[in-house]
């Protein structure tokens, strides 16, 4: 009887082994954009700004979200938008980040204005990018780790964007007041971005004019402008990879 016991007891052990300990919490690596090349204004001083303020939907959302949208955004714009110390003024306002959900999807929106002005006042300049995307929402019996990865996602997906909507909308709006940038030779001669990252072109030099960019929808005829996507301006986004 007590060598029955024991291989019962031995048995129902090793059952419970079978079911191993829970996986790990995934992990979410942070978005960086420090390796595209900076945005040189000619100005002197220059200010980020968080104008954000999320409404209660969107903050329980960023509460989850392993990378937060505004978080993101004001880390690249400070790392993004320098000053060539020329006399001048700019302020770079973050004016939305938010991730909401209606129904069975999730909705975000992403906005960044820059203003500039010379010291005397007299002249300004200002450009603003905005983005918005939408995915399918996650089920609400989800596990934390399934709701975690599609945040994340709709994250990057507003960042990419806003990225190349940004320098698109300087080039386009502002070009007189780009310092210039060494643009691409940043990535080092000959060097090739990483898979899924953002393809930038150089910016343009100061006082030149943008190169053309078609309209939305319309083919790409442009050399200067490669892999263009319709409405993203002059850079092209390949797809991330998945996290």
């Amino acid at each position: 009887m007590k060598t029955s016991t024991f291989a019962a007891l031995a048995a129902a052990l090793a059952l419970a082994g079978c079911g191993g300990s829970p996986p790990p919490p995934q992990r979410f690596p942070v978005l960086d954009y420090s390796y595209l090349p900076p945005i040189v204004l000619k100005v002197a001083n220059l200010t980020v700004v968080n104008n954000y303020v999320p409404a209660p939907d969107a903050a329980t959302l960023t509460g989850e979200d392993p990378e937060p949208p505004a978080v993101a955004a004001l880390t690249m714009l400070n790392h993004r938008i320098v000053a060539s110390g020329t006399p001048g003024s700019a302020t770079v306002t973050l004016q939305n980040a938010a991730i909401t959900e209606t129904g069975n999807t999730l909705n975000g929106a992403m906005t960044v204005d820059i203003s500039v002005t010379s010291p005397d006042g007299r002249s300004t300049g200002f450009a603003e990018a905005s983005v918005t995307a939408s995915d399918p929402a996650p089920d609400p019996d989800a596990d934390p780790d399934t709701v975690r990865a599609a945040l994340y996602a709709m994250t990057k997906q507003l960042m990419d964007a806003v990225n190349v909507q940004l320098q698109y909308q300087i080039q386009h709006n502002m070009s007189a007041w780009l310092a210039g940038a060494p643009g691409a030779a940043l990535l080092g001669a000959g060097a090739a971005p990483a898979p899924g990252a953002i393809q930038a072109v150089p910016l343009t030099a100061p006082g030149a004019t943008p190169a053309p960019v078609p309209p939305p929808g319309a083919p790409n005829t442009n050399p200067a402008v490669p892999n263009y996507l319709p409405g993203a301006g002059p850079a092209a986004l390949t797809p991330p990879p998945t996290p």
